[in-house]
């Protein structure tokens, strides 16, 4: 479970918290441009890293520094509760003057607080315990440390970190890019959705149980569905099709020809199989509601609630009163930025005195930090 996100001058975000102690489910809500989408991309520099990109080109761009500051670091902390243990990573970058490309200005991991290796500039001590230092080496100052220091075994803290990193579920999904099409298999979807089909597949071949789950979900909100195959169209390729059943007529569709909604059903469908079966799992997905109707909103957001309630954790953006409804004061999170000059700052709504309906006072701009 993600205990504490912070982030300092990336994009908008400067000196930012996020604490998530203790919620298995929160909203952020705020005005266009506060900075929601911003921590989405923050915590995919993360999964990046996790997921075996260390170029740091690849992961910022100069771009990304609060107003072109080159004078402080970009700085990512994170801390998550695995197991009962609490893993803190660190990666700060910074742009020397006249360099093209960020680089690597600390970088550290830590259990329990005991560190399992520090970095700064190019040097990386590995411990064996906090007073010995294990091993030292050199690691270009362009590359993050992490994807590269080698594993010991299945139970090696930064294996079981960097697995927790690359499972993370960050989704801001685009319907027409979601094909159901498939040359291969993952459990590392993409933010966009665009490899749906791979991530279905390998689901089901690592877990062929979650079809149960899936099916379980798709007829509560599709009830004429029959099943849904995934049919080879090639060599190494395949092609979801949905069939559908009512009144003793039948009707098979390709997934691609699904409505954005309908898609939208079947990626919920696979983010409460993957919690369930590789998880406990992180998902960070931005305006869930997208594509939906209103009558279909509550009953999509309540299922990611309810499924997140035991195990994993889950943080959606909204817009939609009936998503903003389905949560409560202690776990909505309100992001608000002045203009494009101040930071984004962020507060319990709990902690915000709101007078009376507090839908309409998001309507009516009445909330302010």
């Amino acid at each position: 479970m993600l205990q504490r996100l912070y982030i300092h001058n990336f994009r908008c975000l400067e000196n930012f918290e996020l604490p998530l102690k203790g919620l298995s489910s929160a909203l952020l809500i705020g005005k266009n441009g506060a900075g929601k989408s911003t921590i989405a991309s923050a915590l995919e520099v993360l999964q990046s890293v996790g997921r075996g990109i260390n170029r740091v080109a690849q992961l910022v761009q100069p771009k990304d520094l609060v107003r072109g500051r080159s004078d402080v670091p970009i700085r990512f902390e994170i801390e998550v509760l695995i197991k009962q243990k609490l893993y803190r990573y660190v990666l700060a970058l910074e742009l020397p003057e006249n360099f093209k490309e960020l680089r690597i200005f600390e970088e550290q991991l830590l259990v329990s607080g005991e560190p399992i290796y520090s970095r700064k500039a190019a040097q990386v001590n590995l411990y064996n315990s906090p007073q010995n230092r294990e091993a030292q080496f050199l690691v270009d100052w362009h590359l993050v440390a992490l994807p590269v220091i080698q594993e010991q075994s299945e139970t090696d803290p930064l294996r079981i970190f960097k697995n927790w990193l690359a499972h993370m579920i960050i989704l801001a999904p685009i319907p027409s890019l979601i094909t159901g099409e498939s040359n291969g298999e993952t459990l590392e979807p993409k933010r966009e959705g665009s490899n749906f089909g791979e991530w279905i597949s390998g689901l089901l071949s690592r877990y062929p149980a979650a079809y149960t789950q899936i099916d379980k979900y798709l007829r509560e909100v599709m009830p004429d569905i029959q099943d849904f195959l995934n049919e080879q169209t090639g060599k190494d390729s395949k092609s979801m099709i949905v069939r559908f059943e009512a009144k003793n007529a039948n009707l098979s569709i390709e997934f691609k020809d699904l409505s954005d909604g309908e898609k939208c059903f079947f990626l919920c469908a696979v983010v409460l199989a993957a919690n369930k079966f590789y998880g406990p799992l992180f998902c960070f997905w931005d305006e869930p509601d997208n594509y939906l109707s209103l009558s279909e909103v509550g009953h999509f957001v309540a299922s990611l609630r309810r499924s997140f309630k035991d195990s994993g954790q889950i943080l959606v953006t909204s817009h939609n009163p009936e998503a903003i409804r389905k949560f409560s004061h202690e776990n909505t999170l309100f992001l608000d930025r002045k203009t494009h000059l101040e930071p984004t700052l962020v507060r319990l709504l709990s902690d915000i005195p709101v007078q009376g309906d507090l839908i309409d006072n998001l309507i009516l701009g009445d909330i302010e930090l």
